[in-house]
């Protein structure tokens, strides 16, 4: 059974919210656009758990990344990337290659060497800061289904899965906007 609880609730208890999350705690989480879906990006067992929540097993996930500056150690950021890395915190996630697979868990991005990364404009975006490590960053629903925005829409065969879920109340947002930065021009997707 999942708990519910508030943004206060999270920052009162936040260190044992991040020890249960270095743990494999999955999470529902508020972001500057819908909703989200995470765990510890590095945990391979919550990584699997939070698939199953989601039914997706073929499609890579994106992350919420702790900092500009593991971006910049762990992905490939060529000019084009930094012009876009500069725009964040933002509702954007930027498709980069990865230098090593090593930094995530192995069934994050299924070995395709790329990586979404994150940062969103948006108290969450402290939660992988001060775990010092990313977490998941995919939308908080069955893949092919609408997003969350509220807590009366989430689907109740996901929230079976999730062990907290951190609400904030109802979105008005979009998923954020996908930048591709890993082929030789630029490719935005709107969600």
């Amino acid at each position: 059974m999942s708990k519910i609880i508030t943004v206060n609730d999270y920052f009162k208890n936040k260190n044992k919210i991040l020890n249960h999350i270095k743990k494999g705690l999955v999470f529902i989480y508020p972001t500057d656009t819908i909703y989200g879906i995470g765990c510890d990006a590095t945990n391979v067992r919550a990584v699997s758990r939070l698939r199953e929540a989601k039914k997706r097993d073929k499609k890579p996930f994106s992350i919420i990344a702790p900092s500009k500056s593991w971006i910049k150690r762990n992905c490939v950021v060529n000019n084009k990337a930094k012009e876009w890395l500069d725009k964040l915190p933002g509702k954007y996630t930027l498709i980069l290659k990865l230098k090593s697979n090593k930094v995530i868990a192995k069934n994050v991005n299924l070995g395709t060497g790329k990586i979404g990364v994150r940062i969103p404009k948006k108290w969450s975006a402290l939660i992988a800061k001060d775990l010092n490590r990313p977490i998941i960053s995919t939308s908080a629903n069955i893949t092919g289904e609408p997003f969350m925005t509220s807590l009366e829409d989430l689907n109740p065969r996901v929230k079976e899965h999730i062990d907290l879920i951190i609400s904030e109340g109802s979105k008005k947002a979009r998923p954020s906007k996908i930048i591709d930065l890993t082929r030789n021009k630029v490719i935005t997707t709107k969600r």
